[in-house]
């Protein structure tokens, strides 16, 4: 973390000196202790955000990658006159254990064209989706295999 907001601080200064650096020193070991003491932060997850970064960005490819797939089956279904919207709500339990991974969950499903999450409680969701196969699979999709693979326990 210190050496985040130690970079950060010399990107914004736009030059380099004795002086900004250790200016810099002091500031993100100040900012980095403020993190710790106020908001909870710990050094633990530093480490497990390293550790998960190439699962991350694995996930926000795999998120991409299936906006730009549902956008394009909307498209189908909104333009197309013989494909008809058939929404249907279903409810599923994800069955991951840290207020992270449901919340990533939810987002992602309501990022996604033709799905919207309603409820989120815990692991328990209910979905709306454009069309009953939108909803097929959605306890085993690219998202929860993805985020079931991360370490995001809570300290």
């Amino acid at each position: 973390m210190s050496v985040l907001f130690f970079l950060l601080w010399i990107i914004l200064n736009g030059k380099i000196n004795l002086e900004i650096v250790l200016f810099g020193i002091v500031l993100s070991g100040l900012f980095t202790l403020f993190v710790y003491k106020a908001l909870g932060y710990s050094p633990g997850s530093d480490i497990r955000f390293f550790r998960n970064l190439p699962l991350m960005i694995l996930y926000i490819g795999i998120l991409v990658v299936e906006i730009i797939k549902a956008a394009f089956s909307v498209m189908r279904v909104a333009l197309n006159p013989q494909v008809k919207p058939d929404p249907v709500v279903i409810e599923f339990h994800s069955g991951f254990r840290t207020d992270l991974q449901n919340v990533l969950l939810a987002n992602s499903i309501t990022l996604t064209p033709g799905t919207y999450t309603l409820f989120q409680e815990g692991d328990h969701f209910v979905v709306h989706c454009l069309r009953k196969e939108y909803a097929e699979g959605m306890e085993e999709s690219s998202f929860v295999k993805t985020l079931r693979k991360m370490k995001l326990e809570e300290s």
